[in-house]
């Protein structure tokens, strides 16, 4: 367990048409063209950090000029586990709407700003966009693994250009990409791809979305790929009207032996077809999460082995549709006989254009050329058979699967609602955001997926109203709205319940309140062996919840009881009895020394010495530690905050703190935690005050419960150890 001591300083944080299609992607720039646009002074709605933290900034006249007034403000986007589509909720403060989420992962996001889940709005401060989704924005979080998406530098990439021609008496267009150095005159003849979007997709989604371009020149620059033309296409028209067009304007390989075909959904499954209903077109075929679920057993096995250099499978989780297809479609050629490659099932990626990415990068470099590798990409998993969660209304929900994967379904009594989501803390390090569930007859129903093991915690969104899920018999008293679920997994081991019996008690404590005039309730965890008569008491541990909570929060949602019986058992914890009461008092300092702390000593054998004593809080219960660390200065030995901020130094002894504290020990969330630039600043403030603290960097995490279960399993067992 990392440790660090600061002293005044603190460590630095570490089926349409292609033409229909880009007419209406012109059509849509126009627009834009046409708009106001923001000048040079405009502040962008979107900054990115270099560590992949995106900030929302968007001024509420915007919206209102834009869409009209407005109750709530979503940023939606591909966020999600798997890069599924997902809505990040925006906070008005003031004048503006703003959020922050992240870190994300390297790869290309698309997103739009959505007022009252129906009306949206294009980011007028963001020049990119999508073609084939007006509204759409994009951009680009960079790493290692994103590499291939970049821009390469200028002037070493190949083009981009279009080609139109004729096709069933009507006049179509697809996009061209030719390869660094490509002339229109000489002897090389190249090979070709054909390259296929999905259904009501479009050709420019290849570019816009799936950075087909970026790819295409990365491979070429690093040679990894021969040098071919690729044809970009969407799924309309015949495989023969485009090939006689492009062999009649590029200089192109005319024999099957030379061209591929490749396509997502959709045009996975016409490039399915066209090796396996006529296998002397393609010499290489791809499959990008397509759904072909008939046709192979009239196949022939012999002419497809023999004219089909290479036919390779890709699918994504168990979110894609293709899923369960591309099990009975492996099972389907396994018994006819056909030879195939599959690249097994991406984890992390369900059928969506970050999966198709990658999809293309595999494929492209084994084209026309030998290769030694034909199994699945570094990571993939193996097809485990079909995925089939339990039918409606036949199981409590969520149902959750041992890999991870989540099916959320609603009753029946939302079945004349419009928009139904589930909003949970499945963001990057526990932030929320809200997943659309789909129409399944009179109930909606999703699968999210695949989630790390932790503790979630929920609640449905109908028609933008909060919904408990009824079918879910967990509660959180404070948020009557909330349900959770946990994924087990070594990560999440002490946030599980031990073996029964083996794990101490939490029993509830009923005590005269003088400052609440009225009886109040504390919940008190006693440890495994608690003996009421040791000759040595035990010390104590006041542990406090935030603004909105209650005495309850810390067993039901802060997983308490499970952090203390594990660390007690692990041998990590001294033997101590914490006690978690109300802070919700108009004078906290008084409650705890005058109420709380004597009634505990009167039920439990417990010490009152200074130094067998702990104070700690997350949020409002931070403040409210800092304010009994500042008043009462030695009264408890050990001190810490969560989430909190220090405030002001006037009339703060430092002197006293320091000779009467053993252990001051703070904490905060990342910057997607909204305390966070008023915690930095009381680390100046203790610094200037000369308070000795703790301060071992940022938790990752927003204000919330994953941060505060990791700073409680990081404290219990600092304490009393002094």
């Amino acid at each position: 367990m990392p440790f660090l001591l600061y002293h005044g300083r603190s460590r630095p944080q570490g089926g349409r048409r292609l033409a229909a299609a880009i007419t209406a992607g012109v059509m849509a720039i126009a627009a834009v063209l046409l708009a106001p646009l923001p000048s040079a002074a405009d502040t962008p709605w979107l900054h990115v950090s270099e560590d992949g933290y995106a900030s929302f900034s968007v001024p509420a006249a915007s919206i209102e000029a834009g869409v009209g007034p407005v109750s709530q403000i979503v940023i939606e986007g591909n966020f999600g586990p798997s890069f599924t589509w997902a809505e990040f909720g925006l906070t008005r403060r003031g004048d503006v709407w703003s959020g922050v989420l992240g870190p994300l992962r390297p790869g290309l996001y698309s997103y739009q700003v959505t007022g009252d889940d129906t009306k949206g709005l294009k980011d007028p401060t963001n020049n990119t966009g999508v073609a084939s989704k007006p509204l759409w924005s994009t951009f680009l979080v960079p790493g290692d693994s994103a590499r291939l998406l970049a821009d390469v530098p200028q002037g070493r990439g190949g083009k981009v250009e279009t080609l139109t021609y004729r096709a069933e008496h009507q006049e179509r267009s697809a996009l061209v990409w030719t390869p660094p150095g490509y002339e229109a005159k000489g002897p090389q003849a190249y090979p070709v791809l054909f390259l296929r979007s999905g259904d009501g997709g479009s050709a420019t989604d290849w570019l816009d979305l799936g950075r087909a371009k970026q790819i295409l020149d990365n491979l070429s620059l690093r040679k990894a790929m021969e040098p071919m033309v690729v044809v970009i296409s969407d799924g309309n028209g015949t495989n023969d009207d485009l090939r006689k067009a492009v062999a009649g304007h590029y200089r192109v390989h005319r024999d099957p032996a030379h061209q591929a075909i490749a396509g997502v959904a959709e045009g996975g499954t016409q490039a399915l077809r066209a090796v396996l209903t006529r296998p002397g077109q393609f010499a290489y075929a791809g499959s990008f999460s397509g759904l072909l679920t008939d046709g192979v057993s009239r196949a022939d096995a012999d002419a497809i082995n023999r004219h089909v250099k290479l036919l390779r499978l890709y699918t994504g989780n168990v979110t894609d549709p293709a899923y369960n297809a591309a099990n009975r479609l492996t099972k389907a050629l396994d018994r006819a006989g056909i030879t195939y490659e599959s690249d097994g099932v991406n984890p992390d990626a369900g059928a969506n254009w970050n999966a198709w990415q990658e999809n293309l990068i595999d494929f492209v470099p084994r084209l026309f050329r030998k290769v030694s590798d034909h199994g699945p990409s570094a990571g993939h998993g193996r097809l485990k058979g079909e995925f089939t969660p339990p039918a409606p209304g036949t199981t409590p929900t969520p149902f959750v699967t041992e890999d991870g994967f989540v099916t959320f379904e609603t009753t029946t009594d939302f079945q004349n609602a419009q928009h139904v989501k589930v909003w949970a803390n499945w963001a990057p390090n526990g932030s929320w955001l809200r997943i659309p569930l789909a129409r399944a007859g009179d109930r909606w129903r999703a699968t999210v997926g695949p989630l790390d093991p932790w503790f979630y915690y929920y609640r449905l969104m109908v028609d933008r109203v909060s919904v408990k899920d009824a079918s879910n018999p967990t509660k959180v008293t404070t948020e009557p709205t909330w349900s959770t679920f946990l994924i087990r997994g070594e990560k999440a081991r002490l946030l599980t319940d031990v073996p029964a019996g083996q794990g101490g008690k939490v029993e509830s404590m009923t005590y005269r309140s003088a400052v609440a005039n009225q009886d109040r309730t504390a919940l008190v965890w006693t440890p495994p062996g608690y003996d009421p008569d040791r000759a040595e008491p035990y010390p104590v541990f006041y542990l406090q919840h935030g603004g909105g909570q209650s005495y309850t929060d810390w067993v039901e949602m802060g997983r308490a009881k499970q952090i203390l019986d594990h660390q007690f058992l692990d041998g990590d914890l001294v033997p101590m009895v914490v006690v978690m009461g109300n802070g919700n008092v108009p004078d906290f300092n008084k409650e705890l020394l005058e109420n709380l702390a004597p009634a505990a000593r009167a039920r439990y054998n417990i010490s009152s010495d200074p130094s067998q004593q702990a104070l700690a809080g997350l949020s409002m219960g931070g403040g409210q530690t800092f304010g009994m660390l500042k008043a009462h200065p030695g009264q408890f030995a050990y001190v810490a905050a969560f989430s909190a901020g220090f405030g002001s130094a006037t009339g703060v002894d430092a002197e006293a703190i320091n000779s009467g504290t053993k252990l001051l020990r703070l904490y905060v969330g990342d910057q997607t935690d909204f305390v966070y630039p008023s915690f930095m600043t009381s680390l100046t403030t203790l610094n200037n005050l000369g308070i000795r603290y703790e301060f071992d960097g940022v938790t990752p995490g927003p204000h919330g419960w994953d941060v505060w279960q990791k700073n409680l399993i990081d404290l219990a067992p600092r304490l009393f150890k002094r």
